[in-house]
């Protein structure tokens, strides 16, 4: 019998009173073998496009902060890689790093390489991936906003230490944790909490390499009871880069988040 075909996304419940949603769009490595067909990457360059592509260990992180938290999160997490579908890019020409070949499907690589064929239809990928993943992200906004009256959706990101081609505004600073906002749903109490919930690993910066914060479309510049925060933390903080093994850091990251976790309680 075929191997079932993992689960593409996961909702981990936490307190029903808690409004806060950890959202882990990028840590894993899994592209099933129905759309490993379609990558011309050999094998090794594919573990090694995905050394470099995954945010790794980010679920790892944020499963040990809602064990810290006095009030636990939700979580949503991504069961599958990004080189699937990038569930964070939007599947139109509004987004610019269409041009780059790294849409919502991606045909080029982290450093510029043919990943998929000219011409390839996104469409299947989007219609069995993306659209099920938006409308699930969705929901677990819209329950959160049901059971609590607001909801907090923190992106959980990393991002090489030395900049890869990909990146557009890679020139820029890269702090120790870069965060991401949004003029509509990142308040300046959001804001100031992650600040000093981070201040400890040598500083924090805004929208540098990075910028802004994943918000459902249904709710985006809508819903002001949304608010929402991308956390990007420099690899060299808690790993081994590209792809190795997490080190001690990656404790104090996860008490950190736990902290602005908690601190959105009393926001």
């Amino acid at each position: 019998m075929p191997t079932p075909e993992p689960s593409p996304f996961q909702l981990l419940s936490g307190a029903p009173g808690s409004p806060v949603l950890l959202h882990v769009p990028h840590s894993s490595r899994v592209v099933p073998q129905r759309v490993r067909g379609g990558i011309v990457l050999d094998d090794g360059a594919l573990e090694s496009e995905l050394d470099h592509i995954t945010d790794s260990h980010t679920a790892d992180l944020a499963a040990r902060a809602s064990g810290l938290c006095s009030v636990t999160p939700w979580r949503f997490v991504n069961g599958l890689s990004r080189l699937v579908v990038d569930p964070e890019r939007f599947p139109d020409d509004r987004e610019e790093m269409l041009a780059a070949g790294m849409g919502a499907v991606y045909t080029r690589t982290t450093h510029g390489e043919v990943l998929r064929p000219a011409g390839v239809d996104p469409e299947p990928l989007l219609d069995r991936y993306f659209h099920p993943y938006a409308d699930a992200m969705t929901a677990a906004v819209d329950d959160r906003l049901a059971a609590t009256g607001r909801a907090v959706v923190i992106d959980v990101h990393s991002y090489p230490s030395r900049a890869l081609p990909y990146e557009l505004h890679g020139t820029g600073p890269r702090p120790p944790v870069c965060l991401g906002t949004d003029g509509f749903h990142t308040p300046p109490g959001l804001l100031a909490l992650a600040e000093a919930a981070f201040s400890g690993f040598g500083g924090t910066g805004l929208d540098s390499p990075f910028s802004g914060t994943y918000v459902p479309l249904k709710h985006y510049e809508a819903d002001s009871r949304v608010g929402a925060l991308m956390i990007e933390i420099r690899r060299d903080l808690y790993m081994t880069e590209p792809g190795g093994p997490a080190g001690p850091g990656l404790d104090a990251l996860a008490s950190a988040l736990a902290g602005l976790v908690d601190g959105l309680m009393d926001l």
